[in-house]
């Protein structure tokens, strides 16, 4: 029999949240087997988006926004035993899948965690088949109902939350299809500037990765603990936290960074520059620690959060 956590023990705290992880894992396999199982006997062509739904969530990703919701709940003191941030934490996976399904069809890109995206695949599928149409549009229309689907099953997941955490949850999906927009527009219009440093000041609505992805999971977590009185601190830990993680990811200039990004940062950026921007870069993670210091948070919590925000900006990529 495994024993019980003790939250006084130093190592309770990255083992509790895995945990409940796996369970917010097991919740969202669970839920996309019973759909495409409920659906499958009534009619074979509807559980398509389910599918493609199905292949994008369990392909793998670091779940980092579960991972911020359940560092925030838990170091509120929220109970690990409570479902309903298991359920939430499952809804904001799904809700991120949901954007990058659509993110992927605007750009056009051909694959996703390591397998062809959704509007890619189907497109694919048409062709070979010699349906009826234009292979292009059949992909982008199913990659499209895969997205609208998981803000449906998103939706059914969080029906029961109330108060805050609703005010939260439902700002939160705006702030995505608004974000979506404005970063398309911005590009568009070549008005797009990679170099991130306006998030040291505050996310524009056109920001590609805007302060909620890691402001409203943490807020999320604090509202369903019942812990209001932690806002400001999360806030002030998710703005620089994410401003440093936009910095290294810049300054990275991995995979996932367009041309013009690396571009700019080849071409502009010599090493002392780069050397002042990784100082910055500690200087931003340093500043997340010290905006928590005097948060009441759970014995250990505090701790766990800085080595969050250290693992978060050293991966560069959520």
């Amino acid at each position: 029999m495994a024993t019980p956590f003790q939250l006084s023990d130093p190592a309770v705290p990255e083992l509790l949240r895995a945990r409940m992880l796996d369970r917010v894992e097991e919740r969202l396999r669970g839920l996309l087997a019973a759909e495409h199982s409920a659906t499958r006997g009534a009619d074979p062509r509807a559980v398509t988006p389910i599918r493609a739904l199905a292949d994008q969530v369990t392909a793998g990703g670091e779940r980092t926004r579960a991972t911020l919701l359940l560092t925030g709940y838990l170091a509120a003191g929220g109970s690990p035993a409570d479902a309903q941030v298991i359920d939430l934490a499952a809804a904001l996976e799904l809700l991120d899948t949901c954007h990058l399904i659509r993110g992927d069809v605007r750009e056009n890109v051909p694959l996703r965690r390591g397998i062809p995206t959704p509007h890619v695949g189907h497109a694919a599928e048409h062709e070979r088949n010699g349906w009826r149409g234009e292979s292009r549009r059949f992909g982008e229309a199913t990659a499209t109902l895969a997205g609208d689907l998981a803000v449906a099953y998103a939706d059914r997941l969080v029906a029961g939350l109330g108060g805050e955490a609703r005010a939260v949850w439902d700002q939160l999906r705006i702030a995505r299809v608004l974000g979506a927009h404005a970063e398309a527009a911005t590009r568009t219009e070549y008005l797009d500037d990679p170099w991130p440093l306006g998030c040291l000041e505050g996310c524009t609505p056109g920001c590609a990765a805007g302060w909620y992805a890691v402001r409203e999971p943490l807020l999320l977590g604090a509202a369903l603990a019942g812990r209001p009185d932690l806002t400001d601190e999360y806030r002030d830990y998710a703005g620089r936290l994410h401003a440093a993680w936009r910095l290294r990811g810049f300054l990275d200039s991995g995979a996932a960074s367009d041309w013009h990004a690396r571009m700019l940062c080849e071409i502009l950026l010599g090493r002392e520059e780069k050397d002042r921007t990784e100082d910055l870069i500690m200087r931003l993670v340093n500043e997340a620690d010290r905006a928590l210091a005097e948060a009441p948070l759970r014995s250990g919590w505090h701790r766990e959060l800085v080595s969050l925000a250290g693992r978060l900006v050293l991966a560069g990529a959520w």
